[in-house]
């Protein structure tokens, strides 16, 4: 498998891990990546502000989804009723920059996002997108591996990235017709 370049935390690593198995991400996990992110930040003079921190945990605690810009505007507008959509574009972006989430393109006209890469070496998982209701799958395994390899050696081409996004119809969508 060609080896991406990541940039991520041990622990973010690990708290991604945790909740795309369906684990809660309260606790020490959650502060541990919190405070990590919080240094990343700092180490290049970056404030990690409440509002940023909020943003963080709108995708800690919604990790099982794929938000967008303004779904994570309407969790933290919970919390606090005078934050900007501004705000949350100018955050993720940030966060982008520093591989802490990154954006999907499900072809909705809405760009999503999500928590970066779950392991160093591995590429982003692929979806399986429902037609009919908009349900989002995630595919953890490596389907076109085999493909990069072939694209490699056939085009001394060294693949670092690729996303995959199969449409069709769901399981629940099917048995309802």
């Amino acid at each position: 498998m060609i080896k991406k370049n990541a940039k991520l935390f041990t622990s973010f690593k690990g708290v991604c891990n945790i909740k795309r198995r369906g684990g809660t991400g309260d606790g020490i996990g959650m502060n541990k990546l919190i405070s990590e992110v919080r240094e990343k930040l700092r180490a290049k003079e970056i404030r990690f502000t409440v509002r940023r921190e909020l943003v963080l945990k709108a995708f800690l605690e919604n990790s099982d989804k794929h938000l967008s810009a303004e779904e994570v505007y309407n969790l933290v507008k919970i919390k606090v009723p005078d934050m900007g959509l501004a705000t949350v574009y100018r955050t993720l972006e940030l966060f982008m920059e520093f591989d802490f989430i990154h954006a999907i393109d499900f072809g909705d006209g809405r760009k999503r996002y999500e928590l970066g890469a779950a392991e160093e070496d591995a590429h982003r998982h692929h979806h399986l997108i429902c037609t009919k209701c908009g349900d989002i799958i995630e595919v953890n395994e490596d389907l076109l591996e085999e493909l990069e390899n072939r694209v490699n050696k056939q085009h001394d081409f060294v693949v670092t990235d690729h996303q995959l996004q199969i449409f069709g119809i769901c399981k629940k969508c099917i048995s309802k017709r």
